[in-house]
């Protein structure tokens, strides 16, 4: 046998192994609120907001999760709002919807191994998903957020199951999610809102497609930097208002893309790449510390550093 087929016998091996490796790999626990898609519980509308002082707390809320720079800059360190990944200000079901979210805590989270509160949850989004700084206990940012998720939840059973609530599960792909055909799902469907380059877009300033990635989105420490969160994110709501027209296959191919590309350091990150991705990352979903367009993802030579807050706050109520 020459050394051309022998080469190649060795390719296809490696990459039999690598299937298989990635596909009976256990799943770690999945931290998230998973729920069906479909749920027949609506929030309040926002006409029903109360006048007084808890009304002006819901209502800041709204804003702060609607323009989250805006309205919480010294907190916030990237172009983000909360409403870009938990969808129409935090009430469509199956996008991760804060009325499910609320009824949900205090509970039990693998990520940072003990019981959190709903509060405590808010300021790591704060930190991990804004790229920013945690609110301080009793902050009236995070007072106004958990207003505004108690007035939309009101009505709903604590610690239940609740229908639509988080991510609704995804099933696992017929094959190992591939960079080259999510780059394909991308520039087919994803770059006309977020950019060719995934840096989102802007018009007079505001924006209004979120960046996917770069200097502007979540760091490494975000729910959205799992390939298993993101595929179910843009399986279940992706394109906007086309969700559910991807295939099983494309989502988690497009994921493994995305969460492929440089974005803020972790805010855990020990000074070491390896260490970093061994005590947090050490999972098949996470491209952390791994080899991709020729660079190495975390590598402190080319990632943008984490928690730079963008300025004061404003004045409020």
């Amino acid at each position: 046998m020459n050394r051309s087929r022998l080469v190649i016998l060795a390719v296809i091996a490696a990459a039999a192994t690598a299937r298989s490796i990635w596909m009976t790999a256990p799943d770690p626990t999945h931290a998230s609120e998973a729920g069906a898609a479909s749920s027949s519980f609506v929030p309040p509308p926002e006409s029903s907001i109360p006048s007084g002082k808890f009304g002006d707390a819901v209502r800041l809320g709204e804003q702060v999760f609607r323009e989250t720079a805006t309205f919480a800059p010294e907190f916030t360190g990237n172009q983000l709002s909360c409403s870009n990944c938990h969808l129409e200000a935090g009430r469509l079901s199956g996008a991760a919807p804060m009325w499910g979210a609320y009824v949900s805590y205090p509970a039990y989270r693998s990520k940072n191994d003990h019981v959190n509160s709903f509060e405590e949850r808010l300021q790591e989004c704060f930190l991990y998903s804004m790229n920013g700084k945690k609110p301080r206990s009793g902050d009236p940012v995070l007072v106004a957020l958990e207003s505004y998720a108690y007035f939309l939840a009101k009505g709903l059973p604590t610690g239940e199951q609740v229908p639509g609530r988080g991510l609704p599960p995804l099933a696992m792909p017929a094959q190992p999610p591939d960079y080259v055909r999510g780059a394909q799902v991308f520039a087919q469907n994803c770059a006309s809102c977020h950019g060719p380059q995934g840096l989102g877009q802007s018009v007079d300033g505001k924006v209004v497609f979120p960046a996917l990635w770069g200097p502007q989105s979540f760091n490494w420490g975000a729910g959205m930097a799992s390939i298993k969160t993101a595929a179910e994110f843009i399986h279940a709501n992706m394109p906007l208002g086309r969700g559910g027209s991807l295939s099983v296959q494309e989502a988690w191919d497009v994921a493994s893309y995305v969460d492929s590309q440089i974005r803020p350091q972790d805010p855990r990150f020990t000074g070491d790449v390896q260490d970093t991705r061994n005590k947090f990352h050490d999972t098949r979903f996470s491209m952390y510390g791994q080899a991709a367009n020729g660079i190495v993802l975390g590598d402190p030579t080319t990632t943008p550093a984490s928690g730079k807050v963008q300025s004061q706050a404003p004045s409020r109520p």
